[in-house]
């Protein structure tokens, strides 16, 4: 339920707060007077489009916030809790800026989010009525969806079954028609896998291959180089003469170690360095002795050397035509040979693919056909909701039978033995239709009625869906228009009957229906100078009495137009005490 809504900076609104309890709120004024601004507001509050042209002069930002009282275990709840906003208590407040230069934000529990997340938890909180959404109503394409909507979770189960059927179909249908009609596209491609596997088969490179022959070609190429450096440093280590004068890295060692072991036992600093010494000696001997190896066994191999360079060239072939470096191709062939199996087994995959079809058809076609029970079922009973709002409306012999129909199509699926064109919804094609009197045909909603008629047909049907509806707030902005005399006040007696389990909001011309609100707001507009601003005050007493005689006759402080006031409101105080007043739910 909607709690508080606070204005600032919107239009002609420059700081407002509306206030809102439980029950019936009535929001009156002149035309023009800012009344649109509210749903404006609201729209906003709840993820609709921000314009910069919005914003008030003089202010840099548009800001609305709304305080909305949810169940702390619900589903609104736990999405405040998944954008790391707060509840106070069993409320939360949701804010939306948008700024002179069109920048908007949203806030959703004191905590900054997309604008989209307002969207996602606007269904849960208001259901907004108005004459755009009746000519919605008017449109083919959005009779279908209504009657499913009435007809709830009887109806909600089977289609969901079936979308997802539908969605699988279209999956293996794609599929099928990619295995039959590119079958020569796919042996192609399969022909230039095989030639490529045949490549990596032939040439059959192991893992790290590359690397382990780049050094081996390295050392091959180098020997000459390789043998003389080993060679020099070996008899730097060690030189090959008996010259007791040589002065070789291992001979000048054996020299200190021999000086430093004479006093070996004197100072242990000093022991500790012959020690070090010591090692290095004996570590270097060994690498002199594996140098001397290595200068015996290093040998110029120019067969090797040209094995190994044609191998190299072999494997850059394969790089060159399948992958970036060995590890590529190898993954590459892996993936060669998964792919081909796939193009290979064509015959098997059409007889599977068929065969799966045929199956999601028959599946498609039971869950159409419960579908259709379902509709055909609440077609009835909303014929039977809307046609008693309408006998309410002075329209006592009219009905609205809710036509549910399929066309028949060879290339559709079976139900109720019969082939049916079918689509993403089912097969079903919905029309609400019109009877304005007895004898007269069912037509069209748009064709049967005439513009007082179709303003009530169309509000008897916002008032039987909304109190098919689980939303705790509804909102209906004029939806009255075209409505008046004795019908008026049967439309304030509905909304009255609906505000008993809902929160109600209506923005109306007709002081019928205002007279049944159980709290009464006003919109004007003020002039201070050459500054126009709207400012919203909830009003009782003789304010309202004043507010209703001008809506009567245009007269404020008419002495015959207050008596026709407290007439109204003594009459809908009745009404809404009467066993009618209550809305008949689903």
């Amino acid at each position: 339920m909607l709690v508080e809504l606070r204005l600032r900076g919107l239009g002609a609104i420059d700081d407002a707060t509306l206030e809102l309890g439980p029950g019936f709120t009535a929001v009156t004024g002149e035309t023009g007077a800012g009344k649109t601004m509210l749903l404006t507001g609201l729209a906003l509050l709840l993820g609709g489009r921000g314009d910069a042209g919005l914003v008030r002069a003089g202010h840099a930002r548009v800001e609305v916030e709304g305080r909305f009282r949810i169940d702390p275990g619900g589903s609104v709840a736990q999405q405040v809790e998944q954008a790391g906003g707060a509840l106070d208590g069993d409320e939360v407040v949701v804010a939306r800026t948008v700024g002179a230069d069109g920048r908007s934000r949203g806030y959703l529990g004191g905590r900054s989010v997309p604008v989209a997340t307002l969207a996602a938890i606007a269904d849960d909180l208001v259901t907004v009525h108005g004459q755009a959404d009746q000519r919605g109503l008017l449109k083919a394409s959005v009779q279908r969806s209504v009657l499913d909507a009435y007809a709830g979770d009887a109806a909600q189960g089977p289609l969901r079954t079936y979308r997802a059927a539908f969605a699988e179909l279209a999956a293996v249908r794609a599929e099928l028609e990619d295995v039959t009609t590119h079958r020569r596209e796919r042996t192609l491609e399969a022909d230039g896998l095989r030639q490529g596997l045949r490549d990596v088969d032939e040439i059959a490179p192991e893992p790290g291959e590359d690397l382990r022959l780049a050094a081996e070609a390295a050392r091959l190429g180098h020997v000459e180089a390789l043998r003389a450096a080993a060679a020099a440093a070996h008899g730097a280590l060690s030189a090959a003469s008996n010259d007791p004068a040589a002065h070789d890295v291992l001979t000048l060692l054996g020299s200190a170690r021999r000086e430093l072991e004479a006093v070996t036992g004197h100072d242990t600093e000093l022991d500790g360095l012959a020690s070090r010494v010591a090692e290095a000696s004996y570590l270097l001997a060994d690498i002199s002795a594996d140098l001397s190896a290595y200068v015996d066994q290093i040998d110029a191999d120019p067969a090797r050397l040209a094995v190994v360079q044609e191998r190299i060239s072999r494997l850059a072939g394969l790089t060159r035509r399948y992958a970036a470096d060995l590890a590529g191709v190898l993954a590459w062939a892996e993936q060669a040979r998964a792919r081909l199996a796939e193009l290979t087994d064509d015959d098997t995959r059409v007889l599977e693919l068929t065969a799966r079809r045929d199956a999601i058809l028959a599946e498609l076609a039971a869950a159409a056909t419960a579908l259709s029970d379902e509709r055909a079922a609440a077609a009835k009973r909303l014929d039977a909701a809307v046609s008693s709002e309408l006998q309410a409306l002075a329209m006592s012999d009219a009905r609205l039978p809710v036509a549910v129909t399929q066309r028949e199509d060879p290339n559709g699926i079976e139900v109720g033995g019969r082939r049916v064109a079918f689509g993403q919804s089912g097969v079903d094609e919905v029309e609400i239709q019109l009877v304005p009197h007895a004898g007269a045909p069912a037509r069209p909603v748009h064709r049967g009625a005439s513009g007082g008629e179709l303003s009530r047909v169309m509000l008897a049907i916002e008032i039987v869906l909304a109190g098919a509806d689980a939303v705790p707030t509804f909102i209906f902005d004029e939806v009255d228009a075209g409505v008046g005399g004795r019908a008026a006040i049967e439309v304030g007696r509905r909304l009255a009957g609906l505000a008993r389990t809902s929160q109600v909001l209506v923005v109306t011309h007709l002081p019928q229906v205002a007279a049944f609100a159980d709290r009464h707001v006003v919109v004007a507009k003020t002039a201070a100078g050459h500054i126009t601003s709207t400012e919203i005050d909830l009003v009782d007493g003789d304010a309202r009495l004043r507010e209703l005689s001008r809506m009567l006759g245009g007269l404020e402080d008419s002495s015959l137009g207050h008596d026709h006031a407290e007439e109204l409101l003594a009459t809908a105080a009745v009404a809404k005490g009467a066993r009618g007043g209550r809305l008949r739910k689903r």
